[in-house]
């Protein structure tokens, strides 16, 4: 079982989308220097707000501007350095751009709910999922 940190002792902040588009399908993102399939995320810069961050992080690793919508989730574990870390997620939907490949993400894929639960590489993140209602 991980060690879920309680938020006064949080060592890293982060902030992502679920991303879905009008068919309901929600966005993964592939990260080849992991070898999985998550919600794209990252973590916070100095003097940045979570939802900033998530809209950043969203933006850098899939290409889409994206506009913000309400709070979705949150996820608390230890990252593979033993930090404590909390993401936080908010819904989001395309406002435009396109998908280039990069160093962080090299593949995207839209999906349906119960595909992305299948396909995502990480029970934290299914929990996510299970979570939020669409």
């Amino acid at each position: 079982m991980t060690q879920r940190p309680d938020e006064a002792t949080v060592e890293v902040w982060a902030a992502g989308g679920i991303v879905s588009d009008e068919q309901g399908r929600l966005l993964l993102a592939h990260r080849p220097r992991y070898d999985d399939w998550t919600l794209p995320k990252g973590k916070l810069d100095p003097g940045e707000t979570l939802p900033e961050c998530a809209l950043r992080e969203v933006h850098e690793e899939t290409g889409y501007r994206c506009v913000l919508g309400q709070p979705a989730a949150a996820s608390r574990y230890r990252d593979h350095k033993g930090r404590a870390k909390e993401v936080r997620y908010w819904h989001m939907t395309v406002a435009g751009g396109a998908f280039v490949a990069n160093d962080e993400i090299d593949q995207i894929k839209w999906m349906s709910c119960l595909e992305a639960r299948e396909r995502l590489s990480y029970e934290r993140d299914r929990e996510i999922l299970d979570e939020v209602s669409f």
